[in-house]
């Protein structure tokens, strides 16, 4: 999965029609992962659960893309 650097506003999840913009305050994390969960392959406990690192910061907003 290719992960772009995002924008850090708006806060939350944000879907342009092309993709989904995550950004995230935290004032004293060090490092942010995206859960992604999928439901179809909830029997399939390897399957089931995608983490993303997000490893581009402004301030204190963690975002990617």
């Amino acid at each position: 999965m290719n992960v772009l650097p995002g924008l850090a506003y708006p806060l939350g999840a944000t879907w342009d029609g092309r993709g989904v913009n995550f950004a995230l305050y935290s004032e004293n994390a060090t490092r942010v992962e995206l859960c992604l969960f999928d439901d179809a392959s909830r029997d399939d406990d390897d399957d089931s659960e995608t983490r993303i690192a997000l490893n581009s910061r402004t301030a204190f907003v963690w975002h990617g893309y």
